[in-house]
């Protein structure tokens, strides 16, 4: 049988001349879609909620001979507001615009994995910035070391950044809001959910079915085109550093045995062709078969969503269009990838506490504590676990589905790390291992759609209290025999290879 890795990979892209020509013309007509939009950004009626403003000074100053956009979580030229943004700025002052990268050495438990996908993602987006005339450039460390004095001495006059709700960018955020000049306007432009986090709710939320009026009132507002980014009027007075690529890769402190998958190549345009051959053949299956581990019948989009090298946005309005075609696919499709997506933003950006028990609520906590020294009938190390050596032949092939492609079904994924709950010694630990795998394997990892999948399956997290057991208390439970009646387990098994190991208790 044919590996998923493979069958994804068929579905995503094919090497025909025909397929080729179809998604040069899908690129093609969505570039044009831009430019009916507005011939440019100073064209365009910019809305203004997308933004703020970090700083206190306001107002970019005389000496000005230059803007940069701070690149970080949206990794990408076109469809980016916060791109966008930018450029309005240095169109306005007819300055040059700059696009800076950081670069930090070691994030999380990301392996080289994840790294490989964002820098060579990076070097496609150099290379469309030289084609539009704005200089890109890598810089060594967080953007609160690297940036300060590469401002001043560019003489840059406003940084436009990207809205990241997690606390390590936030970190970065606010300190480089301390080291940079007073009379520097930093501004911050969520680019990346459709309604930005701070407009949806000023709060956290309950659950979907709290914030999804919020988000859905506020679709027509904010659910637009976009602009085209333009090649850029002015020039740089200085040349970009030469970038070595391979060199910044090979130099990240991550685990090199965990390296790049084979289905999905990073950047736009690979991004564009997976969107098209999600309309042509998996849209129609979404509603009906998504929560089938067996069927290829998702988007497949999430590595490139989680590094921003495809807008969320764009792919809602695409998939928009086939709402009379496929009204219960394109609903469902639009649910998880705003609504749930930006429920996920929400929780991390409101929540301190969104990758610990401290973030459930009340009665989650209450629960896990009180049967928090229940007998479990298997209890794993972390390494057990990463090397799919449990006695369960499903759990440890949602595991090797996540090491070998990066990516685990979004059905198992929940039953996964419920599992880690049910078979380590306590609820922490299980949270641990679980954003730790997660973390470490998956292309779309250490993302607050991981965490809060984390958060709702060790914790209940969006979710209510059900019939209580032991373990788990009142978090909702899933077993194999639940799966047994969703799907056919032993073809996802055998795809796979997962084996059930013989269980022998530690002493």
């Amino acid at each position: 049988m044919a590996t998923a890795a493979k069958k994804i990979k068929l579905s995503s892209s094919s090497s025909s001349d025909e397929n080729k020509t179809s998604i040069t013309d899908f690129m093609n007509e969505i570039q044009k879609k831009r430019e009916d939009t507005a011939e440019s950004i100073l064209n365009f009626d910019f809305n203004k909620k997308r933004v703020r403003i970090i700083s206190q000074e306001q107002l970019v100053p005389d000496y000005c001979e230059g803007i940069v956009y701070w690149m970080s979580r949206d990794s990408r030229v076109q469809d980016n507001w916060a791109f966008l943004f930018a450029q309005k700025l240095a169109l306005k002052n007819e300055v040059p615009l700059h696009v800076c990268f950081c670069l930090i050495a070691k994030y999380l438990d990301a392996s080289v994995r994840q790294f490989h996908f964002l820098i060579k993602g990076l070097e496609k987006v150099a290379a469309e910035c030289k084609k539009l005339n704005i200089s890109f450039h890598l810089l060594e460390g967080s953007g609160a070391d690297a940036l300060p004095q590469w401002i001043i001495d560019h003489n840059i006059g406003a940084v436009v950044c990207d809205f990241n709700p997690l606390r390590t960018p936030m970190g970065w955020l606010e300190g480089a809001k301390k080291k940079f000049k007073k009379d520097v306007p930093l501004i911050q432009v969520d680019a990346h959910n459709v309604v930005p986090c701070w407009v949806a709710s000023d709060k956290q939320e309950y659950s979907a079915r709290t914030i999804r009026s919020k988000i859905n009132s506020k679709l027509d507002e904010y659910l637009t085109e976009f602009p085209p980014v333009i090649k850029h009027p002015y020039t740089s007075k200085f040349e970009p550093e030469p970038i070595d690529w391979d060199k910044a890769i090979e130099t990240r402190e991550a685990d090199k045995t965990v390296g790049p998958v084979e289905w999905a190549s990073p950047g736009y345009d690979e991004a564009m062709k997976t969107l098209k051959s999600f309309l042509d053949k998996r849209l129609k299956i979404f509603a009906s078969k998504r929560n089938d581990p067996t069927q290829d019948a998702l988007s497949n989009l999430s590595p490139w969503y989680h590094f921003g090298q495809i807008s969320v946005q764009r792919v809602a309005l695409c998939v928009q269009k086939y709402k009379k075609q496929y009204t219960e696919s394109v609903n469902a499709y639009l649910e998880e990838a705003i609504v749930r997506r930006e429920l996920a933003d929400n929780f991390c950006f409101y929540c301190e506490h969104y990758d610990s028990i401290k973030g459930a609520s009340n009665w989650a906590q209450k629960t896990l504590d009180d049967h928090r020294k229940d007998k479990r009938t298997h209890i794993y190390t972390l390494e057990q676990l990463a090397n799919a050596e449990t006695h369960d032949d499903l759990w440890n092939s949602a595991q090797l589905q996540m090491v070998k492609e990066g990516k685990m079904h979004g059905f198992l994924r929940m039953y996964w790390c419920k599992k880690i709950l049910e078979w380590t010694p306590s609820p922490e630990d299980a949270l641990k291992y679980a954003i730790y795998l997660n973390d470490h394997y998956s292309i779309d990892g250490r993302d607050p759609n991981g965490y809060v999948g984390c958060m709702w399956s060790i914790c209940g997290i969006h979710d209510q209290g059900w019939a209580e057991r032991a373990v788990f208390g009142k978090v909702r439970y899933m077993n194999y025999d639940g799966c047994k009646r969703k799907f056919d387990v032993n073809a996802f098994v055998a795809r796979y290879g997962g084996k059930k190991h013989k269980y022998v208790a530690k002493k």
